[in-house]
């Protein structure tokens, strides 16, 4: 990315892999690349090449949505990622094997429907690694049980359906209240210390174990919903500015209402819903409570 940078013309995808990849290799302080697999090498460039397009067409309009920034550079406590296409790894058996590493054997948490197109090996800020599959499949058709539903999000009540059912969020307070602590403590201890790196990756956990939480319990909702729903009407909320709001912002950002968007979003489609955003100006809240 510096190269691009200082370059007054953004350069092609060949000519970047050839400067940092194939002629970095010939120099004594980059021979370690000579000991990784190439293809990781070639999707981080044609990512960047990506993430330079997006910035470009965001910027002429041609991009829709929030604006996109010019990319920046990852943080070596950051989330870490490199992606393996077909040619540079197989599954044998319950074993994966990436090129120049050699045979891992993940924890599955489900068989694979078909073939993988690729994986990608990632790696949290907490030192957690993962394998993320790429697959075709064949969504099976599910008869809805209820012809449409209406949801209002809030914050003591996570969804109010249309139907009456009231649908709460996981308590987030006892782990929020542990993050906090050390999020003091880590301010308090010098930068650069084994005590600060240290507290630093408890941080990174607590914040995976809200995540996962908060992930676990939407997958879950909008599977529901989309499976029983034909229509499903969700209202549009104005989550950026309702952040303004300094007492609340934490809460709120820890619901995960957008992220609940775009998973009814993704399965309406997959499953042939009708999904429908009403606009943040209809009184969806009193309309749900006159229902109830």
């Amino acid at each position: 990315m510096a190269i691009c940078k200082q370059s007054q013309k953004l350069p092609k995808n060949g000519d970047l892999q050839k400067l940092v990849i194939t002629q970095a290799k010939r120099r004594s302080a980059r021979e370690w690349l000579s000991g990784v697999s190439v293809t990781p090498l070639q999707q981080s460039v044609a990512d960047l090449g990506v993430a330079y397009k997006n910035f470009f067409d965001s910027r002429n309009g041609k991009r829709k949505g929030k604006k996109v920034g010019l990319p920046k550079f990852k943080k070596k406590t950051g989330r870490q990622a490199a992606r393996f296409t077909l040619n540079s790894f197989s599954i044998k058996g319950e074993e994966v094997y990436l090129a120049k590493i050699g045979n891992v054997k993940p924890i599955w948490s489900r068989y694979l429907p078909s073939q993988p197109n690729s994986v990608t090996v990632i790696k949290d800020c907490a030192n957690r690694y993962f394998l993320s599959f790429v697959v075709e499949i064949n969504p099976s058709r599910i008869g809805a049980i209820n012809a449409s539903v209406g949801i209002d999000l809030g914050l003591k009540t996570f969804a109010a359906l249309s139907t009456g059912e009231k649908v709460e969020s996981p308590n987030y307070s006892k782990l929020d209240k542990r993050l906090r602590r050390k999020q003091r403590q880590l301010a308090r201890q010098e930068k650069g210390s084994n005590r600060r790196e240290k507290t630093r990756i408890s941080i990174a956990k607590l914040h995976n174990q809200i995540a996962d939480n908060r992930r676990d319990f939407l997958h879950k909702l909008s599977t529901r919903v989309v499976n029983e729903n034909q229509v499903i009407a969700l209202e549009d909320l104005n989550v950026s500015g309702l952040l303004k709001n300094s007492k609340l912002a934490r809460a709120i950002s820890m619901q995960g209402w957008r992220e609940f968007r775009v998973l009814l979003s993704a399965k309406s489609q997959k499953l042939d819903r009708e999904f429908i955003v009403i606009s943040r100006w209809e009184p969806t809240s009193q309309v749900c409570v006159r229902f109830v």
